[in-house]
C-alpha cells in the first residue's frame, strides 16, 4: 500500500538513500533539508518536494504515515565550533515531536554509537552513558525527550544508534564523511591521509543499505518507544581499512581531538530480537568489490 512520509535531512547521506528506497517502493516523500551537508541532486532534484526549514512543517495539512528524522548535525566538530547548535537541534526536534503529537505519527530518528564513548565494547543499549561531548549529549537528550513525549502524550518513537555508516551518496558530507570514504577519496586524489592513534582505533563499519533497512523495519514495527543499536557486531582497525583500500600515502600524527572515540562495536542482539535486523554487508567485502 502506498504510504506518505516526511524525511528530514532527506538530501543528506543517509536520508537520500532512504528517500530513494521509499520512492522505489511506491511511497510518497516530503523532504525537509536546509542543504547544509546535503544536496538536492542526491535525490533527483525536482522529483520530490523539498522544504528548507523544519518550521515549514506546520504548513503541511495533508496526512502522513510517519517521520524519519536525520536533519540534525551529525559530527562532533560542528557542535564544538558552535555550541548554540545544541539548542537549535533540540528545538527543531521539539517542533517535529509537536507535529507528530498532533498528527499521531511515529518518529524514527538517527542517534549515534558515539554516546558509548569511554565504555568497553561490545556496546549494549542499557549501558550507562558517560558525558564526553556536545554532539553525543545532544543526541542523548533527544532520546530522553522522546521518552517523555511518549510517556506524556503517547508519541511513538525509536532511536537507532548508528555505528560508523559508510557507502554511496556521501560526497556532500565532505570532511564529515565516514573514515572509509575519506580514505578512499584521499587515495584516489593521490594525497596523504593523516591517521590518529597510530591507526589502532577500532570501528564497527555499517553499510548504508543495512542502515536504511533498519529504519524501515523500525517504522513498520509495533514498537512504541525504544533505543536500538544498528551495527554489524564486527570491528576493524583503521590500519585494516587502509591496507584493504591500498592507500599508500598516509602518516601517523598526534591526535588533536579531545575525547576521541577510540573504539566502537555494537551488541546487535536487541536489534535481531525486536526488529529482526541483521546487517548483511561486510566492510571488507565492500572495499574489495570496489577495487575490482
Amino acid at each position: 500500500m502506498r504510504k506518505k512520509y516526511i524525511v528530514t535531512g532527506g538530501c543528506g547521506f543517509i536520508g537520500s538513500n532512504l528517500v530513494k528506497r521509499l520512492a522505489s517502493e511506491g511511497n510518497e516523500v516530503v523532504i525537509i533539508d536546509n542543504l547544509s551537508t546535503g544536496k538536492a541532486e542526491n535525490v533527483d532534484n525536482g522529483k520530490f518536494r523539498i522544504l528548507k526549514s523544519i518550521d515549514e512543517i506546520r504548513e503541511l495539512n495533508e496526512d502522513f504515515d510517519g517521520i524519519f528524522h536525520f536533519g540534525m548535525p551529525s559530527s562532533t566538530p560542528i557542535y564544538r565550533d558552535d555550541r548554540t547548535i545544541i539548542g537549535k537541534t533540540i528545538s527543531e526536534t521539539i517542533t517535529l515531536l509537536e507535529f507528530a503529537r498532533e498528527k499521531k505519527l511515529k518518529i524514527v530518528f538517527a542517534s549515534s554509537s558515539s554516546v558509548y564513548n569511554k565504555q568497553k565494547p561490545p556496546f549494549k543499549e542499557d549501558m550507562p552513558i558517560i558525558p564526553t561531548d556536545f554532539y553525543t549529549e545532544t543526541r542523548l537528550f533527544i532520546e530522553r525527550l522522546c521518552r517523555v513525549y511518549y510517556e506524556f502524550y503517547g508519541v511513538k518513537s525509536i532511536a537507532l544508534r548508528l555505528f560508523s555508516v559508510y557507502g554511496e551518496n556521501e560526497r556532500s558530507k565532505g570532511r564529515f564523511a565516514n573514515l572509509v570514504s575519506q580514505i578512499e577519496w584521499t587515495r584516489d586524489r593521490g594525497e596523504t591521509f593523516d591517521v590518529y592513534n597510530e591507526g589502532k582505533a577500532v570501528r564497527d563499519f555499517t553499510h548504508i543499505s543495512d542502515v536504511v533497512e533498519a529504519f524501515i523495519l523500525a517504522m513498520n514495527s509495533d514498537i512504541d518507544y525504544d533505543i536500538i543499536n544498528v551495527g554489524t557486531g564486527k570491528a576493524h582497525t583503521i590500519n585494516e581499512i587502509i591496507k584493504a583500500t591500498g592507500l599508500k600515502n598516509y602518516r601517523y600524527v598526534d591526535n588533536p581531538i579531545k575525547n576521541y572515540v577510540d573504539e566502537t562495536q555494537a551488541d546487535t542482539s536487541k536489534a535481531e530480537k525486536v526488529l529482526g535486523f541483521k546487517a548483511k554487508k561486510d566492510v571488507m567485502d565492500y572495499i574489495r568489490s570496489r577495487e575490482k
